[in-house]
């Protein structure tokens, strides 16, 4: 029987088609008795859709004063409604930015704060 190397075989396995792979690596799994590794299977093969999962799932989000705008005075004010910061505080964090304005905010309140923010001329991320 030859024996085949390494780059021989991940060679073999990079001309497949993911449904050829999947019906390989079954026929494997059967021969020989065993269970691949679901995690790293999944991994790559849900690599370009992990990140977007990984977002859909979080549930506590961090407002992210990036940039103030022209309008640095409804951006104070904004700060102050959505934070219970008093005028001195609110103007620092507006001064400060980039700068988190809500950290750990629940997902409904976070995008509400981001709405606020950028109505008032911010430029906001959510993390």
């Amino acid at each position: 029987m030859a024996k085949y190397t390494n780059e021989e075989l991940l060679e073999a396995f990079g001309e497949m088609t993911l449904v050829e792979l999947s019906e390989f690596v079954k026929a494997f799994e059967e021969k020989f008795d065993v269970e691949a590794a679901a995690p790293a299977a999944v991994a790559v093969a849900a690599a370009p859709g992990a990140a977007a999962a990984a977002e859909e799932e979080k549930d506590e989000f961090d407002v992210i004063l990036s940039a103030v705008g022209d309008k640095k005075i409804q951006v104070i004010k904004a700060v102050r409604a959505i934070t219970s910061l008093g005028l001195a505080e609110a103007k620092a964090l507006v001064d400060g930015a980039p700068k988190p304005v809500l950290e750990k905010a629940k997902k409904e309140d976070a995008e509400k704060a981001k709405a606020q923010l950028e109505e008032a001329g911010a430029t906001v991320e959510l993390k």
